[in-house]
């Protein structure tokens, strides 16, 4: 008996605590694209590609040229003179796949600089919401994160950030 009596306590208790927690969810995403800043941001990194992708157009027509130059007199050269050729074929090739490489790491890298403001201003501002409302947590619903959230318990928050992001502008 004193075991069921305990067993119905603790039942109780963990309901009743379990009621109280609540929660708030929003597309951290979606909250990010909402930011006057993001603008700003979007553009600096389409600069960013911009100057990149004009390198690598560049390098790749220069790498054509002398490779058509190449072929036309490939039966024409000696076999030193076809060894070098083909030798600084294959180092404009390996530069070129170098470059790609190495500007897609720096186009990421530029990429989470410049968002990092911007999620800071949204965390804090999520800290805010979160401790105003009496949240336990806020999740993010990005990539189904959150495939169900029951409304009893949690609160989809997207219109308070939109508010609160209006107001700060």
């Amino acid at each position: 008996m004193k075991k069921l009596a305990l067993f119905f306590l603790f039942t109780f208790l963990s309901l009743s605590i379990s009621a109280q927690i609540r929660f708030g969810y929003l597309s951290y995403g979606e909250a990010i694209r909402l930011m006057p800043e993001n603008e700003n941001v979007k553009k600096n990194i389409a600069f960013l590609h911009e100057q990149y992708d004009e390198e690598t157009k560049r390098a790749e027509e220069d790498f054509n040229r002398k490779y058509e130059i190449f072929l036309e007199g490939q039966t024409t050269f000696a076999p030193v003179i076809l060894k070098k050729r083909q030798a600084e074929l294959q180092d404009l090739l390996n530069r070129s796949i170098s470059f790609k490489k190495e500007a897609d790491r720096l186009l990421k890298q530029a990429e989470q600089q410049l968002y990092a403001p911007l999620k800071a201003k949204l965390d804090s501002l999520l800290k805010q919401i979160g401790y105003e409302k009496g949240y336990a947590f806020i999740l993010n619903t990005d990539n189904d994160g959150l495939p169900f959230a029951n409304p009893a318990f949690g609160e989809d928050i997207t219109e308070l950030v939109k508010e609160a992001l209006k107001k700060d502008d």
